[in-house]
Order: C-alpha cells, then sequence, then structure tokens
C-alpha cells in the first residue's frame, strides 16, 4: 500500500521480500527455538550489510537516510516472514532516532564507526515506556561523565549489542535521563536471554549495573521529551509489524485452505471458511490503509501527526490479535502446531502491541493529551 502511494520505495520493497526469502523463509521454526538453540547470527550480520538496521539513520552516520514509510516498508515484509528480525530492526530504530535528537555528535561516533552488527545494535527497553516505570538506575555525576547503579529489566538486544541506552534518573533533576552504556563493562551483570511469549529471536535481558560509567544523551532529565518524540513516529512502525503478521497469516490460511480437501472438495469452497478468510482480508487491507496513511500524515508534518500514529497504531495491533486467532482457526488443529506458522503468529502478535508500553497505558497517554 505504501508503495502505490510512493512508487520510489520500491526498490526498498524489493529488497526486504528478497532478504526474508532468502535469509529468513526457510528457518523460522529454527530461528524460533532460541534460546533453546543458536541466535541467527550470520542472518542479523546479512541484515547489517545491506542496511536494514539503519534504515532512518542519516547517511553521514552510517545509515541510509530513509523515511519512517521506508522503514515502515521494510518492517511490513520483514513480519510477513519472521517478525522477530523486524523487532531487532525497529528497537535499534528507537534507539538510533533518541540518540540523533539527543546527541548528534556521539550519535555518528557510534554508528559511523561501527565494523559488525553487534556494535552498529544499540539496545534498549522498547516494550516500556520509561515514564511509566517505577525502578530505573540511579544515575550520579563522575567528573564530566555519569555513573549509574542499580537494576533495569526487560533490556532487549541486551545479550548482542555492543552497548545500550540506559533510563535513568538523576539526583536532583525532575524526571529521568537516558545514558549511554557500554555492555562490557565489568560493571554490567547481565542474565541469560529471558523466554518470552513471541518474538524469540529478538533477546531481551535484566541487566545490573554497579557503577558502569555513561554518557548523558540530551539534557539532564530530558528523557521523556527524547522518548515522546522518538515513539510518535516509531508507533507507525511497529504497526507496519503487526500488519505484516496479519498479512503473513492471511496467505497461510489462503494456501492451506487451497489445498486441504474435506467432504470431498476443497475447504476454501466450504462458505464458512470463505467467511473467515473474508474477515481475515477485511482487516488486513484496513491495517494497511492505517498504516500508509499515517506516514504520510507523519512526512507531511501534518498536525497531530503524533495522535495519528499512536491511535492507528492501536487500532492496528487490535485488528492483528484478532486476525491470527482467525488464522490460527482457519488451520484446524494444524494451526496450533509449529510445523505451520499461525501459532507463532499468534504469539508475536500479542508481542509486538506492547512495542513502546503496554497499549491500555498508551490509550491512556493519548486521551490525556487530547484532553489537556
Amino acid at each position: 500500500m505504501i508503495t502505490t502511494f510512493n512508487p520510489d520505495l520500491k526498490p526498498f520493497e524489493e529488497l526486504a521480500i528478497s532478504f526474508a526469502a532468502k535469509e529468513l523463509s526457510k528457518s523460522v521454526e529454527e530461528h524460533d527455538r532460541y534460546p533453546f538453540g543458536p541466535f541467527f547470527s550470520e542472518v542479523l550480520d546479512k541484515a547489517y550489510e545491506v542496511g536494514l538496521l539503519g534504515i532512518t539513520l542519516p547517511e553521514n552516520f552510517g545509515g541510509i537516510g530513509q523515511g519512517i514509510s521506508t522503514l515502515c516498508t521494510v518492517l511490513d515484509h520483514i513480519a510477513q516472514v519472521d517478525s522477530s528480525l523486524g523487532g531487532i530492526i525497529l528497537t535499534n530504530a528507537i534507539s538510533q532516532e533518541i540518540m540523533t535528537s539527543g546527541d548528534g555528535e556521539l550519535a555518528k561516533n557510534v554508528f559511523a564507526d561501527a565494523a559488525s552488527s553487534s556494535s552498529f545494535l544499540v539496545a534498549f527497553p522498547s516494550f516500556s515506556n520509561p515514564g511509566q516505570t517505577a525502578n530505573m538506575p540511579a544515575a550520579e555525576r563522575s567528573g564530566k561523565d555519569f555513573t549509574l547503579k542499580g537494576r533495569l529489566e526487560f533490556l532487549v538486544l541486551g545479550n548482542i549489542a555492543s552497548s545500550a541506552l540506559i533510563p535513568g534518573r538523576l539526583s536532583g533533576t525532575d524526571g529521568y535521563s537516558f545514558f549511554l552504556v557500554d555492555l562490557s563493562d565489568t560493571g554490567a551483570k547481565k542474565s541469560e536471554p529471558i523466554f518470552t511469549l513471541g518474538l524469540h529471536a529478538c533477546p531481551a535481558v535484566d541487566v545490573d549495573l554497579d557503577g558502569v560509567k555513561s554518557r548523558l544523551i540530551g539534557a539532564e532529565g530530558g528523557g521523556e521529551a527524547l522518548f515522546e518524540a522518538a515513539s510518535n513516529k516509531l508507533h507507525t512502525a511497529a504497526a507496519a509489524m503487526s500488519a505484516g503478521i496479519m498479512k503473513g497469516s492471511l496467505g497461510e490460511a489462503l494456501a492451506y485452505a487451497k489445498e486441504r480437501s474435506q467432504g470431498g472438495r476443497e475447504i476454501i469452497n466450504w462458505s464458512e471458511m470463505r467467511m473467515i478468510l473474508a474477515n481475515m482480508a477485511v482487516k488486513t487491507k484496513v491495517a494497511d490503509l492505517c498504516v500508509a496513511q499515517a506516514c504520510r500524515a507523519i512526512e507531511a508534518n501534518v498536525q497531530d501527526w503524533g495522535h495519528f500514529s499512536m491511535s492507528s497504531a492501536l487500532h492496528v495491533h487490535e485488528l492483528s490479535c484478532e486476525l491470527v486467532n482467525d488464522g490460527v482457526q482457519a488451520l484446524g488443529g494444524n494451526g496450533y502446531m509449529k510445523d505451520y506458522g499461525q501459532e507463532k503468529r499468534y504469539r508475536d502478535a500479542r508481542q509486538v502491541q506492547a512495542f513502546l508500553g503496554a497499549a491500555p497505558l498508551k490509550k491512556l497517554c493519548l486521551i490525556k493529551e487530547m484532553i489537556g
């Protein structure tokens, strides 16, 4: 849908489709075994080489300098096959957005000097809104820099990235701030990878920090403003992932209905199955339109574009969670089997809706902004 409005994005769409087909499609079930199986490091390295880890990052920072429409186009097609890689791409995009807004010079040094996917990734607690987190590390001044002490739970990419963007509270200031931390510091102790509901190959860990040196990103106490600016835009990117999951689920259901026979005819010719597929198709098209129009609103800088972005994302996430139920039902008992992709999409859809904070809290934030 996005490329219909902007044909210039076709090369990026083709790149994402080709990458997903060659590097993801044949090993989705294997990748989903993590952390009880190997991590797909080689796939991540290839994603870095072709620029998928820095889509919105400016070119002089080591990225490819594209906008939100390009990011959404790529995430849509990646998530149709395996949304775990989409989660990695989105988490890194959140870190990049905050860092380039808060301290462009430091961000340029980090990303432009990176020599591998590990050094190009910056871990971030992307499944939460730091402003709604009760406990976060405490920051103390240490000369020109700072040190962090305390525990941060569910740091996404914490075990595969070289550095992390950590929210912390600085004594004497309101709110919280963001700090860049070297995860190889001896004071940073990481847990084993956390086994999550979905997005198994988008790993997260808990991290304990004990006097870890860090660099302040932006102004002291300015974390909330940086997070809101980044999340307003990237809610739409999370919605694109949900839209991709929906398309993957519909495609699987259609293929299965054409191949499976019952009562002497293909089940796609049964009216009940056609109604299930029709409902899935309607929801997929609505999600596509929501994402495309939200991208246009952001790039045109229309009034209240942040509200369009968050509202579209919330709606698409809900549609996605409804549709994957139908996707499982369309396959009957096979819908629960790992041999098929529907049970994974069922789990992933619910995990994706938690990007940038829990859905109920995002709704409360939206109405609070509209009222106030």
